[in-house]
């Protein structure tokens, strides 16, 4: 399957939907050109032009009830996940885990809305015993929509967080949004993975199917978290398992991956040496070394529950000669003013060397001491004096993507 006409493949079905500033229907013809052996449309005027274009009142809920039959067709075990942060990683651990085992294909990317979870969907295969679809939305309404096309069988949120505030109408409808998955498997009795030591998933989300984990001593799964020298480590049942992560705000994402791995009855053995080749998305919690500076890059996304735990995690390093980069946080609506002044508010007066904040938004915040500077975007930051003289620093970087705070360290 294909939306987009550059990449297709031959005898690829080709569904032409339309975006703010395109209509896929104009390109109908150009994908049978290519070699698509149908192109889906929904613009009467291109029904009858070619007898490989096949017309329907709507593309993409043809896609979507396409990728939810497909769906149905195999015994795939299907588990979801959503949160306001911590999703991908948390889908990469998982993936990383069970392929230590099963045949597993995931969300490539991002594709995590109403039509990369149709695309995701689409991946699988009679061999596949795994699916793991990563799922997001900013508005109350879209996760119910995924689950009923994904049909997950196991599900899980990763927090609740002050994301998409703009869409969702504030931090009560993240909440109602992001439990619809739970609802979803309550009522088709799913599996929910319970965060025990998450206040707001317990008591949103407790239920007689949840298979809870955390430190408390009252959860299926009981864990003690560990750092040792940066990074992560869990032990569970006796057993440490090792990870290439660090940030506290991680140790969640590799419990309920643990897990999972655990539930579908992966040997520590297997959990291990999933852990072991863990790969990340590139910019998420990345440790770099640029000239003579180190890096803590984590400029994927930003909202203000992330940014407040990375810059948390980052003050308990113990170390020297600490610099924050902070770009703006996006999909903040009326909050954002809010927001952004809370960030700064909560690094005043630390000891940081530098504090360097970068966009619109944050360049409207009120700011005081010397080491604060304010940039319009990344490229002036770049060009600065102030930031080619840094030495020797340890440097947290992040910000939400559209920053591209990545390319001061690329």
């Amino acid at each position: 399957m294909s939306i987009d006409t550059r990449n297709i493949i031959k005898d690829e079905i080709y569904f032409s939907l339309k975006g703010e500033n395109f209509d896929g229907n104009d390109f109908a013809m150009e994908a049978i050109e290519k070699g698509a052996k149908f192109s889906i449309v929904d613009d009467i005027e291109k029904k009858d032009i070619h007898d490989k274009i096949v017309y329907v009142e709507n593309s993409l809920k043809a896609l979507q009830d396409l990728s939810n039959y497909h769906r149905s067709l195999f015994d795939t075990k299907v588990i979801g996940i959503t949160g306001s942060n911590g999703k991908t990683t948390t889908k990469n651990l998982i993936y990383s885990i069970l392929s230590q085992k099963y045949n597993v294909v995931k969300t490539k990317g991002n594709l995590n809305n109403h039509i990369g979870v149709p695309l995701s969907l689409l991946d699988i295969k009679h061999e596949t015993d795994v699916a793991i679809i990563e799922m997001g939305a900013n508005h109350i309404g879209e996760i119910k929509r995924l689950c009923e096309i994904a049909m997950p069988d196991i599900g899980l949120i990763t927090n609740y967080g002050y994301a998409h505030l703009e869409g969702f109408g504030g931090f009560e409808g993240v909440i109602k949004g992001k439990t619809e998955i739970y609802e979803y498997l309550t009522e088709n009795y799913g599996h929910f993975i319970l965060n025990n030591d998450d206040n707001l998933q317990v008591e949103n989300c407790k239920g007689d199917l949840a298979i809870t984990f955390g430190s408390s001593k009252d959860s299926d799964f009981i864990f003690d978290y560990i750092k040792d020298n940066l990074f992560l480590k869990l032990k569970i049942d006796g057993y440490e398992f090792n990870s290439n992560l660090y940030g506290d705000y991680n140790f969640s994402n590799l419990a309920s991956s643990i897990t999972i791995g655990k539930f579908l009855d992966l040997s520590n053995k297997e959990i291990q040496e999933g852990l072991n080749k863990f790969l990340n998305d590139s910019n998420r919690s990345e440790i770099l070394i640029f000239d003579s500076n180190k890096i803590y890059l984590d400029a994927y996304n930003a909202n203000p529950s992330s940014m407040l735990a990375a810059i948390s995690n980052f003050e308990n390093i113990n170390t020297t000669n600490k610099v924050l980069i902070l770009g703006d946080m996006f999909e903040l609506g009326k909050y954002s003013d809010h927001e952004h002044q809370k960030i700064v508010d909560f690094v005043k007066n630390k000891d940081y060397s530098k504090v360097y904040l970068v966009g619109d938004n944050f360049s409207k915040c009120n700011t005081e001491g010397e080491y604060f500077f304010k940039f319009s975007n990344t490229d002036e930051i770049a060009q600065s004096d102030s930031f080619k003289s840094l030495k020797n620093m340890n440097i947290l970087v992040k910000g939400s993507r559209g920053v591209k705070l990545e390319k001061l360290f690329r």
